[in-house]
């Protein structure tokens, strides 16, 4: 029995082969063409230094990669549903409805912290299964697939909270965010979002550059129809890539709701950044290539630019505007990159 034209049997075998852009190499290279971003960012600390009148103090970057870490999270989670080649735009309302449900279901009962954080993990896990079956199984494209999600979260926590956030949020469930391992040398604090994010960061790289399902995410957002000839399952890797997104989410809404508190806009606008560190990182909308380790960068370097905006008094409309020429650009790139392609 055949599997079909001449064509279809070369991309079967060229997918059985690759991946250069998950082997050892190929994780280098990745970092190389995208040397770019970290240049930027050491720019843009540099010049924060300069602004800054506390000047080149390490505890103010440490400071700064605290507040940073929910949307490095958010970043390394929303790109493995990049490089599959589809958008989770429902992030940014999970964070909300994490901080508001964790309010809500502990009403400030220190007891019920981590029984409430494994609920929102399973919550998370549904809400990707959601998403993936939806874009998958019923062919909705994950664009709006995601912005029905998004939509739907959002009018659950209004109507959960009647248009105002109720309940407390305890400092056992605000340690995350907020805290850290005190006194140490020269940098004072090690907060303990920024432990863990070095984790999870560590887990998502693992995940997507060294297992067989990182594999199989480059292979379908490289080409789906010749990896779906080659034996792997489209659905079920582009619904764990959206699982490992809306968990990311989870992650990023607990470190949120312990270093902002509680207000049922927490996670408003971090899809947005979140595609946009994720683009600024080096992938390609359009799926078959990134890297964690440089979208958590592209995720730094926006934080760090929002920050310098604000030492220049530049008022917030900016980051918008800052956001959507970069999300422009990467459409843009993205496109003609098809279009060189032939596809």
């Amino acid at each position: 029995m055949t599997t079909g034209a001449p064509g279809a049997d070369r991309a079967v075998s060229k997918v059985a082969k690759r991946p250069p852009a998950y082997s050892a190499a190929g994780v280098r290279r990745s970092l190389l063409a995208s040397a770019p971003i970290f240049l930027v960012l050491l720019v843009l600390l540099i010049a924060i230094g300069v602004m800054n009148p506390r000047g080149f103090d390490a505890g103010y970057y440490v400071a700064l990669l605290k507040r940073a870490a929910p949307l490095m999270v958010l970043a390394a989670g929303q790109l493995f549903v990049i490089v599959s080649g589809e958008f989770d735009l429902s992030v940014g309302s999970i964070v909300s409805a994490v901080v508001v449900g964790a309010a809500l279901l502990t009403f400030g009962d220190p007891a019920a912290t981590y029984p409430v954080m494994a609920v929102l993990l399973v919550f998370g896990i549904i809400v990707g299964l959601t998403n993936g079956f939806v874009t998958t199984k019923l062919r909705v494209p994950s664009f709006l697939a995601t912005l029905g999600m998004l939509l739907v979260l959002q009018g659950g926590v209004a109507a959960w909270t009647a248009g105002a956030p109720r309940g407390s949020l305890h400092q056992e469930f605000r340690v995350f965010g907020r805290e850290g391992v005190t006194g140490l040398p020269v940098i004072g604090e090690l907060p303990y979002s920024v432990i863990i994010l070095a984790a999870f960061g560590a887990l998502l790289f693992w995940l997507l550059h060294r297992t067989n399902f990182g594999q199989q995410v480059f292979a379908v957002g490289g080409n789906a129809r010749a990896a779906s000839l080659a034996g792997i399952s489209v659905a079920r890797v582009r619904s764990g890539a959206f699982v490992l997104s809306a968990v990311s989410a989870i992650v990023a809404g607990i470190l949120v709701a312990g270093f902002g508190g509680l207000s049922n806009r927490a996670g408003e606008g971090y899809e947005f950044q979140a595609i946009s560190a994720v683009v600024l990182g080096g992938a390609v909308l359009g799926g078959g290539r990134g890297s964690v380790l440089t979208a958590m960068a592209g995720a730094l370097t926006l934080s760090a630019l929002f920050a310098l905006l604000n030492f220049m008094g530049q008022p917030n409309a900016v980051r918008f505007v800052v956001q959507g020429l970069i999300i422009i650009g990467a459409v843009a790139y993205a496109s003609y990159r098809l279009r060189q392609s032939g596809s």
